[in-house]
């Protein structure tokens, strides 16, 4: 894999608007309608791993608009020898309310469980995903911890079993049973 001839292809990309960086500091910016066909390309040019996917809440930076930004880390692994060939960021800006187009779950699997964490904790869903439970918080949580305008000091519902009761179940037993040893 020659990672500079990869990148010189993504510089004539129309969706791709800047490549930056070098080494294992690349970050490629895409378009959102550009990025699934691009993650596709650098899925078959040997970026057989998706090692993250997360997103950033601009909310408060001075450049706001769009503002969510998506990242992708991808990094190509050489399977035979289990050494890093290369590594880079994809990313991508989303408005709020915004879905991201298409899931990655078909060119990376892993990516089932970092779309869920991005919609659980930002809000930001995923077009061809409808119904996507939540990961990290419990579904009757209101709103998205990690956006920037979520209030600090917001109370949730309470969570238990439907019946109310807390008895004889030991996730919801006020008290931690003790343990002893003779």
């Amino acid at each position: 894999m020659e990672l500079a001839a990869i990148l010189d292809s993504l510089k004539a990309n129309d969706a791709v608007t800047a490549v930056e960086g070098a080494g294992h500091d690349v970050v490629v910016r895409v378009r959102l309608p550009g990025l699934r066909d691009l993650l596709s390309k650098l899925k078959g040019a040997g970026f057989n791993m998706l090692v993250d996917f997360t997103a950033v809440d601009r909310l408060k930076l001075p450049d706001r608009d769009p503002r969510f930004e998506v990242t992708y880390r991808l990094m190509a692994l050489d399977l035979e020898s289990g050494l890093i060939q290369a590594r880079l960021a994809v990313k991508a800006r989303v408005a709020e309310g915004q879905p991201i187009p298409h899931t990655a779950m078909d060119l990376w699997p892993s990516a089932d469980w970092t779309e869920r964490e991005v919609w659980d904790m930002f809000g930001i869903p995923v077009a061809d995903r409808p119904g996507i439970k939540r990961l990290l918080l419990y579904e009757e949580f209101k709103g998205h911890a990690l956006r920037k305008d979520y209030p600090i000091n917001k109370r949730q519902p309470l969570i238990g079993p439907k019946s109310g009761e807390r008895e004889n179940n030991p996730s919801f037993n006020a008290e931690v049973p003790t343990v002893t040893v003779d």
